[in-house]
């Protein structure tokens, strides 16, 4: 086996290209960007539409149990069941945007966001309630659609348990199936972290990621996912393009796309988390718990504060597209310390990426040759010069490698840093 240095080839990991969250140009004011609809006005549903199927509510007095078995096994709604029955899916996967259309005699389109893999988002007017919604237009798949009813289940579930809108959640509007197409109605937010970063870099403006903010931030996905997590839920794809933001001036952020998420209880996937954002338990092949979503914020807030969460800058922890998962670990170790001899001795696919004496490896995808890969021994401190210790103390805590030692949300929310005084956000 050759050797070869490990920092030079993990870099920053390219961006899901299944992210159902619609792209805006970096030329849109950031006012105005939308990547998956959101909005910062309190929607009231008024009124059913029988025309479009609104789903409605299980007993509030079922059990938490009671509801999670509910919604693990709910079926798609009489009325969609009809309509595919009736329609089937047909050859045309698009569905044609008109401005100024109005869809289902309800909602009056205003803008449109932008596509993704499998769906495009447009603006809308809801002529109901009179507020602006966020469509999400699903492709005609039939896998799309399937994933989709999935999120749409554990958004009602999700939604239920916070009808006060306290805990950071995207919230469902509606759904129903239109023109060959399941249409999704959410509030309408503006860009995702990703987005408005890029756009906060390339305008010139002030650097918005201070410590006060990543702190005001930081509370609020923990506050998310200290309620996801207690209904049983892992959110298994928390990164920045998944985090979007409810207001500029407060610091309001929110955390969407349910659609890869799963209950604890489940058969779980053993590929989950965007690369960049994965926990070394999942890329070993253990067992997983919520705790991967720890070490996926932690790795979110180094790169909020270095600034380097672009596709070709080198981040904290992020890899290039065509990197192995074993430079993703190269960094790790080299960073945050030697993974547990335990750990190793039980991933399923530790032998990917470890000989029997424990060194790390990779196959050289062009010579087809064995290479060894020597972690290059950093710090977060060197890796973190804009934190203050505080800070960089309180991502290391998140980072725990040893997911047994990783807080939980619940643990996270208690760190001295959170509660650190700085001065107050001006709204």
């Amino acid at each position: 086996m050759e050797q070869k240095s490990s920092d030079s080839s993990t870099v920053k990991s390219s961006r899901d290209e299944n992210n159902v969250n619609a792209v805006r140009s970096a030329a849109s004011s950031p006012s105005s960007l939308s990547n998956y609809g959101y909005a910062e006005q309190e929607h009231a549903k008024k009124e059913e539409d029988e025309e479009i199927g609104f789903a409605r509510e299980e007993d509030p007095g079922a059990s938490l149990e009671d509801e999670e078995a509910a919604a693990v096994q709910e079926q798609t709604s009489p009325e969609l069941l009809l309509l595919l029955l009736r329609t089937g899916f047909e050859e045309d996967k698009n569905f044609h945007v008109v401005l100024n259309s109005v869809i289902a005699g309800r909602y009056h389109v205003t803008e449109y966001l932008g596509s993704a893999a499998f769906s495009k988002a447009i603006q809308a007017h809801d002529l109901h309630t009179g507020i602006d919604v966020c469509i999400k237009i699903i492709k005609n798949n039939k896998d799309f659609f399937d994933q989709s009813l999935d999120e749409i289940k554990l958004l009602k579930y999700v939604n239920k348990h916070d009808p006060a809108d306290k805990y950071h959640i995207l919230r469902l509007y509606d759904y129903f199936y239109y023109r060959e197409h399941l249409l999704i109605v959410c509030e309408l937010l503006k860009a995702n972290l990703y987005e408005f970063h890029k756009f906060n870099r390339e305008s010139g403006g002030e650097v918005y990621f201070t410590m006060p903010r990543l702190q005001s931030i930081t509370i609020q996905c923990l506050e998310a996912l200290q309620f996801v997590h207690g209904l049983g839920l892992i959110h298994c794809d928390l990164k920045p393009e998944n985090i979007l933001v409810k207001s500029y001036s407060r610091c309001e952020v929110k955390v969407i796309d349910l659609g890869s998420s799963c209950f604890e209880t489940d058969h779980l996937c053993s590929y989950v988390q965007s690369r960049s954002y994965r926990a070394p338990e999942v890329i070993l092949g253990l067992p997983y718990d919520k705790k991967i979503d720890i070490w996926s914020l932690g790795c979110i807030l180094a790169e909020l504060c270095t600034g380097n969460i672009d596709l070709n800058k080198t981040s904290v922890l992020g890899t290039l597209p065509n990197d192995s998962p074993a430079t993703l670990l190269a960094r790790v170790i080299g960073i945050m310390g030697p993974i547990n001899q335990v750990m190793l001795a039980k991933g399923r696919d530790t032998y990917k990426y470890f000989t029997k004496n424990h060194m790390l490896y990779e196959r050289n995808q062009d010579t087809n040759r064995l290479e060894y890969l020597i972690p290059k021994k950093t710090s977060l401190r060197h890796r973190l010069p804009m934190g203050d210790q505080g800070f960089i103390d309180f991502v290391a805590y998140l980072l725990e490698v040893n997911p047994k030692k990783r807080p939980s949300a619940s643990e996270a929310l208690k760190h001295p840093w959170l509660s650190y005084p700085y001065e107050p956000i001006s709204a």
